[in-house]
Parts: C-alpha cells; sequence; structure tokens
C-alpha cells in the first residue's frame, strides 16, 4: 500500500501535471470503484484543479465550490501520467482522468478491487471520511504520545491504526520499529519516557528519509516504482537476510494478509516472535530465540 512518502511524492508530482489544469473527462471502467453517488463525476468535468492534499493514505482533489475528488489507492492501486485519451486497460485499470496536457491512469494489480472514489461536497461531508490519525510532522513528542496510548495495542497495530496516526502503513511501520529499536509486540502503553521520545524522533527520521529517497528517484518525471518492497529496507520483505546493523537474520510473523518484519538482534532481545499459526502447529517446539531457531531451521522449513 502506497504510505505517506509514496503518497507525498505522488502529490508533489500531481501539483506539477494538474493543479490549475481542467479536468475534461473522467473516464471510469470498473462501476466498484465509485464509492458515491451524488454529486457525479461528470460534475467535474471542465473545472479546474485548485489543488491536491493527503487525508491520510487518501489524495483530496480540490474543485472550486467545495468539491472534492478523493482516491484511496489501497493496497494495489497506482497512478500512471500517460498520453492523453490513452485506453484504459481492462483486466488491471480502474478509471482515466484526461486534462489537457495528459491523461492520469488508475491501475490495481490485484485480483481483488479495493480502491476507491469519492466525489464529494462540502467540507464536512470531506471531514466524515477523514480517519483523523495524527500527521507526525504536524506534532510534537507529546501529541505523538497522546496518540500513541490513546488505545492499547501493539506497537505495529497502534502505528499502521489509521485513527491514531496518519500515512504508516505495515511497510514503513516495519522500518520505524527497527530504527527505534522496538518489539513490534510491545505494549503502546510499557514505553519508557526514554522509547517515546525515540519512537517519536525516529518516526519522522524514517518517513522523511524515505520521502527524500523517493522524490530524488522520481526526479522530475512521475513516480512509477512505487512499492512496498525496495531493497535499501532493512527488515520490510528482508525475511531471513541479514540485519543491516547487527546480521542476525530477520524474522517475520505472518498473520492472514498481514506480514511484520523484524530482527531479533536490534529489537527483541534475541527472542523469536511466535508466529500464530506455526507457533501453535509446533507447540514447545517452537524455537524462543535466534540459536534455537538456525539449529531447528532445515525441520521446520523442510530442508
Amino acid at each position: 500500500m502506497p504510505e505517506y512518502p509514496d503518497l507525498t511524492v505522488y502529490v508533489e508530482a500531481l501539483e506539477s501535471h494538474v493543479v490549475g489544469e481542467i479536468l475534461e473527462r473522467i473516464r471510469i471502467q470498473s462501476p466498484s470503484l465509485l464509492k458515491s453517488v451524488r454529486p457525479t463525476p461528470a460534475s467535474l468535468e471542465g473545472l479546474p484543479i485548485l489543488g491536491i492534499t493527503l487525508m491520510g493514505k487518501r489524495l483530496v482533489f480540490e474543485f472550486e465550490a467545495e468539491r472534492f475528488l478523493v482516491l484511496h489507492l489501497m493496497v494495489a492501486g497506482r497512478l500512471h501520467w500517460k498520453k492523453r485519451g490513452v485506453a484504459i486497460p481492462r483486466k488491471r485499470a480502474h478509471a482515466a482522468f484526461d486534462f489537457p496536457g495528459g491523461s492520469l491512469l488508475l491501475t490495481e494489480a490485484s485480483s481483488k478491487k479495493r480502491a476507491s472514489l469519492h466525489v464529494i461536497e462540502g467540507l464536512r461531508v470531506l471531514s466524515e471520511i477523514d480517519p483523523g490519525g495524527l500527521e507526525v510532522f504536524r506534532a510534537g513528542p507529546e501529541a505523538f504520545r497522546e496518540a500513541l496510548v490513546r488505545e492499547r495495542h501493539t506497537l505495529k497495530r497502534s502505528l499502521t491504526d489509521p485513527h491514531l496516526f496518519s500515512g504508516i502503513g505495515n511497510a514503513y511501520s516495519d522500518e520505524i520499529l527497527h530504527r527505534a529499536g522496538l518489539s513490534p509486540v510491545k505494549m503502546s502503553d510499557r514505553l519508557s519516557d526514554d522509547e517515546h521520545v525515540r519512537l517519536f524522533e525516529k518516526t519522522r527520521e524514517v518517513l522523511e528519509e524515505w520521502t527524500a529517497r523517493l522524490r530524488a528517484e522520481a526526479g522530475d518525471g512521475f513516480p512509477e516504482k512505487v512499492t512496498a518492497f525496495r531493497p535499501e529496507m532493512a527488515v520490510h520483505g528482508k525475511y531471513r537476510d541479514p540485519c543491516p546493523v547487527c546480521e542476525t537474520p530477520v524474522q517475520r510473523i505472518v498473520r492472514a494478509e498481514n506480514e511484520v518484519n523484524y530482527c531479533p538482534g536490534c529489537q527483541t532481545g534475541g527472542k523469536i516472535l511466535a508466529d500464530r499459526a506455526l507457533s501453535k502447529l509446533l507447540g514447545k517446539d517452537w524455537p524462543r530465540t535466534i540459536e534455537e531457531l538456525e539449529k531447528r531451521r532445515p525441520r521446520l522449513v523442510g530442508e
């Protein structure tokens, strides 16, 4: 799922391509994309885009008279800048937004079509779909702490909860917690004062660092390499690879469609966190430390 760094770079690219331009036509191929009834998408045609902002993980296109087009890319949604009037691929695309200088194509590389589009009139109505998470670059450490302890969850869940924090998802929460040296399953109300400050600082540091990296990668063009898995990441998507800090093999917890990646050496004092499905199957045979895991690995993975 595109997160704060990816979405920020999207916003910057869209500002240079479409702000001030007339939205000539909206072509929707997938009826499931549209989640609102009134106003209709056609009511925005012929109007200039006044600005683009982020609302959590949603892209908000502003038009006159408090009208908004809101895009949520979800997990696999991506944006592409193409020549004007580009055909919409049947299998993997939802819609195209035509401008005088080109077309913005919305694709979704997944069989589960989750991306959404809302056309909204009025700031009050817009606020109703705002999850309300804290914008970490507009807040200090105390506000960050208040958001973190508002509900008792694991740190992983808290960081990825859009009602608590804005724009942080699965990928960057892994990177943040690794940089902060904190276990993803530590409870949000169990942090020391120093850990609260460290988590706040590392959250901003990681997001700022990756935004700059992705901005440099896109250059003057449109960002086309939006992905949650990047070779420069420390732990996310790096299962069994050596941690760049301590060289301990990166571990993971898999639950349904979610995956947590972490370094036992940097984050859990060498302990292996229980994967619910596998640890239930193995019972007492579940390894508790990285040393035990390395000894048992051939039997655990069938090698």
